[in-house]
């Protein structure tokens, strides 16, 4: 259930309308304050609350009911785009966020190498897997610890920020102290238990699409997030499975303005794991911002044909390098900054 408040209404008087409603009612009520609109979000059991108690409230300009299962998530509880803070950059704003770097840290030379290529070549993050879910158990797993301290160097030399995939709640202590942005992968999109506890960490979540999975599936991973107390979530579109044989995945581009509608949370995409092949990635990537994405993720090897893995969807340096100067004009069509 929404309340949305009378245009002019101090935040003495929101709070007063907050408490009375716990009290009565044993409900959260979530105040959010948007540029134009006040809202306030009321989670739990609203099912003995009659709307029209709610309406003779001074503060209330009306009530409405919400339909879907995701309540944090969506966009009629917090009317603004969401701005998720990653050091001095902003998910969700103006400017297209770019992250790049290897799909498997191999070694502290290679990611560090790759991490000033990027930083050069205009990207804001460093992407990099240290802990690796692998289809086959005899295929590289990553070098775990030892990866995210070559990560953590390479921040240092560079300044980007580091976001690299988290497997298991046992390495949140591990991620906690050596990564920026932690990211759940499309394997564990709906590990509940996972996303349960990094509700509990105050850091940005970037959560990935599942294979399979719908968008209201997505966005329900994203409420077990922020339901622990964490609403810094990005969603990333990376592909679904389809019948299609002609790339590892299906872009589903429509998820874009799709998500964009439903829910206020950022939105990435991951042209290399869609396609599956370098070639593809500069296409998807154009439409990626044409439809309206908020960043980019994308692999970047300085030795794709001997990559421990996924080097057939991985750009050299200076393939990424004029990459981004082609996207620049697409970003600036649609009224952005790369």
């Amino acid at each position: 259930m929404i309340l949305v408040l009378k245009r002019g209404i101090t935040r003495e008087k929101v709070e007063e309308l907050r408490a009375w409603i716990e009290a009565t009612y044993g409900v959260t009520a979530a105040p959010i304050f948007g540029s134009d609109t006040t809202v306030v979000g009321l989670i739990g059991d609203t099912s003995a609350i009659e709307m029209p108690a709610l309406e003779m409230q001074d503060a209330v300009e009306r009530v409405m009911k919400v339909s879907e299962p995701f309540k944090r998530a969506n966009r009629k509880f917090h009317p603004d785009d969401s701005l998720v803070r990653i050091g001095s950059l902003t998910a969700g704003g103006q400017r297209i966020c770019v992250a790049a770097g290897p799909c498997s840290v191999e070694s502290e030379e290679q990611v560090c190498g790759i991490a000033e290529a990027v930083a050069t070549a205009g990207a804001g993050m460093l992407r990099g897997g240290a802990f690796k879910p692998r289809t086959s158990p005899y295929a590289f797993q990553g070098l775990r610890a030892e990866g995210l301290m070559y990560m953590k160097k390479a921040k240092g030399a560079t300044g980007l920020p580091v976001v690299s995939e988290i497997t298991n709640p046992s390495q949140i202590e591990l991620f906690n102290e050596f990564v920026d942005v932690v990211q759940v992968g499309a394997r564990n999109m709906q590990n509940f238990e996972l996303l349960k506890e990094l509700g509990r960490l105050r850091k940005p979540i970037l959560l990935k699409r599942g294979f399979s999975n719908s968008i209201e599936e997505l966005l329900m991973s994203a409420e077990y997030v922020m339901n622990g107390g964490n609403p810094d979530v990005i969603l990333c579109e990376r592909g679904i499975r389809t019948f299609e044989t002609s790339t590892r995945n299906t872009l589903d581009i429509s998820a874009i303005p799709v998500i964009k509608r439903l829910s206020h949370l950022p939105v990435f995409v991951d042209p290399s794991h869609a396609s599956g092949a370098a070639w593809l990635v500069e296409p998807l990537a154009k439409a990626a911002i044409a439809a309206g994405a908020d960043g980019l993720i994308i692999e970047v090897h300085n030795d794709p044909k001997h990559a421990l893995s996924d080097g057939q969807q991985s750009l050299t340096p200076e393939q990424f390098a004029a990459l981004m100067e082609r996207l620049r004009p697409v970003a600036e069509a649609v009224g952005r900054t790369l």
